[in-house]
């Protein structure tokens, strides 16, 4: 029996994956479970619109490589494909724990059906980001706030609004990408929000986003899993 796990995390951008492996994977190689990156395939198009029927084809090809392997999913509410299982459900409740409950329930699902034989209801664990990876960045006012060159006051009277990190909502206007925007035009995902994702941590994100630990948790506990 092999002391760790391989597995792959299918993410949405440049911006995830250089997240993934910087706070990540470092972290979960120190648990014995080494999992990568990998931009899902595109076609071409850069960010938002990640259509299912492109996705499922990528986790298929994953599953399929090595038995031994398992597969992760990274990618945001805000910027999945009107056919992603589940959003019509999800768009229906209310809070980020149910409409996360909802499409996670209902992705797994598909997978399992649509590829049977790769045992995917032990293998496949999916990850909607709720509502976008920019939301795990208000996880630190004080940081967030003293990178962008804003008043602090900005960010908490966002996060009193909408209540916690993974609240913040996904509207045109007032996603958590917009919403960072507003306040530092200068503001880059790929630049500025990894800097200042490694400036807040693995743990406050963790401590502020339960959605993102319960993630983090399951991916620790891929060891266990594998035993079985």
């Amino acid at each position: 029996m092999s002391d760790y796990i391989e597995g792959i995390a299918l993410v949405e951008g440049k911006t995830e994956q250089i997240f993934f492996q910087e706070l990540v994977a470092k972290h979960l190689a120190g648990r014995g479970v080494f999992i990568q990156p990998v931009i899902l395939s595109k076609k071409g198009q850069k960010g938002g619109d990640v259509r299912f029927s492109r996705a499922i084809n990528d986790i298929r090809l994953h599953l399929k490589q090595r038995s031994s392997t398992f597969l992760t999913l990274f990618v945001d509410y805000y910027g999945i494909g009107s056919d992603w299982p589940g959003l019509d459900e999800a768009m229906r409740v209310v809070s980020s724990q149910q409409k996360a409950a909802v499409i996670h329930r209902a992705t797994k699902a598909e997978v399992v059906n649509e590829l049977p034989g790769l045992d995917a209801e032990r293998r496949f664990l999916p990850y909607i980001s709720m509502h976008e990876f920019e939301a795990l960045l208000f996880s630190d006012p004080a940081i967030l706030a003293n990178q962008l060159q804003t008043d602090q006051k900005r960010i908490d009277s966002i996060l009193v609004e909408c209540g916690s990190p993974e609240e913040i909502d996904n509207s045109p206007q007032t996603a958590p990408s917009k919403r960072l925007i507003q306040i530092s035009p200068r503001f880059k995902k790929t630049s500025t929000g990894i800097s200042i994702a490694a400036s807040i941590g693995l743990l406050r994100m963790r401590t502020c986003c339960p959605l993102f630990n319960d993630w983090i948790t399951q991916m620790e506990q891929l060891k266990e899993v594998g035993k079985n």
